[in-house]
């Protein structure tokens, strides 16, 4: 029976970590203490989006959004809003606009410009219950393919769709799972990439955390199309929420009859397995994920052969990323023609971002594809704190590039990402202000991908480690002119004759700080200066002083 309020706590990964589950523990003991628990219902809930702000609550049907909770917060609440019916102001997301928002339910300025596809259900459901999936219309699209559509025509409405890969590359979904089944095999497979390891990335861990029967009705739609019985989910051991969660939705699908043999009694048969990754950069791509599943060392091997032909046990192989497989069931059920009227004339639908760094309202966001940066960072982030002057928003994690000023109206969608010398990646954004170092900031992402490199080809194992040697050098104030003519040969030399997608973009960071900051290079190496005060240098010592100190020590 309905309740007269539904109470969702937020349980994301950023919301336990700030002691949500105390925050729900003591909500359960004040409602039965008070004889609430026939009217107030408390619902555990994947992340809810501004993780800066937790642990976060939503009171519905009134809208009310609780931020920054704390255990004495509790009792006030149910006294005062669950009892009397009057929201609690000084807990509410007090900004100007948002004021009023439980009495005039108008929408606070974080959410004004998103629109939600992969995230509709994370924040809304509890993601370890089957049933609240179902009741949102969960696993209807596998339903609806099975009992009415051939495998080719759920390949057709994918390519109709215009939906592209979200890991990074942007490859079309539906050309890909084409290829696949294609292919001559007795045996294929799909496997989800859920090794999200850019640093600022939360988007693939927060749908897993916040709504994973979304990712396995997805595989089990591409299966169908490819003609598949088996598929694993490849997931960072190092996201425990996640594994525990899908771990649950695996079980639940399998008792329900949604995963196994004659599902939806039409003969259709797919399960899937975890497979758990230790935390390689690398695995993250496509030929180097498929070797750590089969038990070998996580290295990328030479294409062709595409995954597509020969993956993983040299079978074809289906490999998507978590957030390209939630969109799945939603393209079946609402058409093509609706995802593809979303976005831009290229790159449709919405994307995924991780918005974090030097921007008011971070936290996990999603926004039509052709949505501009300055939009994201200003009107969905509120902006640079402190008084601070935004400098670049540096997107697409390691591999991506930094993006100035000038270019915060910049279209976000593939091609214009490309032009600027950045990607869309898997959707990482990070904003830097006046205080951060632009040579400081690639040297840190190149340092990172130099440490993740497997090592197995010398561009990439050699060449990145030059390219951060000559970094360090400057930000030492050791920095040579011929140092960025350096830089720019060696990044493009690298980009060109890596064997991976590590070493073919590991220079991006680089290259774009020369291309749209050289004037801070130039500072460093003619007038050892950093305008942000973060590279120390070593002090100059006079002729004299020198000789001095060569006297004392003879």
């Amino acid at each position: 029976m309905p309740k007269r309020l539904d109470v969702l706590v937020c349980s994301g990964a950023a919301c336990i970590s700030n002691n949500s589950q105390f925050i729900k523990k003591k909500l359960q003991e004040v409602i039965v203490r008070e004889g609430l628990q026939e009217e107030v219902a408390i619902i555990e809930t994947g992340c809810m989006g501004p993780c800066e702000l937790g642990p976060v609550m939503l009171v519905y049907p009134d809208g009310t959004f609780y931020i920054r909770l704390k255990e004495e917060d509790v009792e006030e609440i149910v006294r005062e809003h669950f009892l009397k019916g009057r929201p609690v102001r000084r807990l509410l997301w007090e900004t100007p606009e948002a004021r009023k928002i439980a009495e005039e339910k108008k929408q606070i300025p974080f959410f004004e410009k998103q629109f939600k596809i992969a995230l509709i259900n994370c924040g809304k459901i509890d993601p370890e219950n089957i049933e609240e999936y179902i009741a949102t219309g969960g696993y209807e699209a596998l339903g609806k393919v099975l009992t009415e559509m051939k495998p080719e025509e759920v390949i057709d409405e994918i390519i109709k769709s215009g939906l592209r890969g979200r890991g990074g590359a942007g490859f079309p979904t539906g050309l890909k799972w084409k290829f696949t089944r294609g292919a001559q095999s007795d045996e294929k497979y799909v496997i989800c990439n859920a090794d999200e390891g850019d640093p600022g990335a939360f988007m693939d861990r927060a749908i897993l955390e916040g709504d994973p029967h979304a990712v396995l009705e997805g595989m089990a739609i591409a299966a169908y199309a490819i003609g598949a019985k088996q598929g694993y989910i490849y997931v960072r051991a190092e996201y425990p929420l996640a594994v525990k969660r899908l771990e649950i939705a695996v079980k639940q699908a399998r008792k329900y009859g949604l995963l196994g043999k004659n599902i939806f009694e039409t003969g259709f048969e797919f399960d899937v397995e975890l497979r758990m990754g230790a935390g390689a950069f690398v695995c993250g791509e496509e030929t180097a994920l498929i070797a750590s599943i089969e038990g070998k060392r996580g290295q990328p091997t030479p294409k062709p052969p595409y995954p597509a032909q020969s993956g993983l046990w040299g079978k074809p192989t289906l490999i998507n990323n978590v957030e390209t497989l939630a969109n799945v069931r939603h393209i079946i059920l609402s058409g093509a023609s609706w995802f593809s009227s979303i976005g831009t004339e290229k790159s449709k639908g919405t994307k995924v971002f991780a918005l974090s760094g030097k921007v008011v309202n971070t936290g996990l966001v999603e926004v039509p594809m052709g949505i501009t940066l300055r939009e994201l960072v200003f009107d969905i982030g509120g902006g640079v704190p402190n008084g601070k002057k935004f400098k670049a928003v540096q997107i697409g994690g390691p591999s991506g590039g930094c993006v100035p000023e000038k270019y915060l109206d910049t279209p976000v969608d593939y091609e214009s990402l490309k032009e600027l010398g950045t990607i869309m990646g898997s959707g990482g954004l990070i904003v830097l202000d006046e205080d951060d170092c632009m040579i400081n900031i690639a040297k840190f992402f190149l340092e990172f991908t130099m440490e993740e490199s497997c090592g197995q080809c010398v561009p990439c194992r050699v060449g990145l480690k030059q390219m951060y040697d000559i970094l360090d050098r400057i930000t030492r104030g050791e920095g040579r002119e011929e140092d960025i003519e350096l830089l720019e040969k060696l990044g493009k030399e690298i980009q060109t004759t890596s064997l991976c997608g590590l070493g073919q973009s590991a220079p991006n960071p680089v290259l774009s700080t020369i291309k749209y900051f050289r004037e801070e290079y130039m500072e460093h190496i003619k007038e050892r200066k950093c305008r942000a005060g973060v590279c120390q240098f070593k002090k100059e010592e006079k002729l004299e002083t020198v000789i001095e100190k060569i006297k004392d020590i003879i």
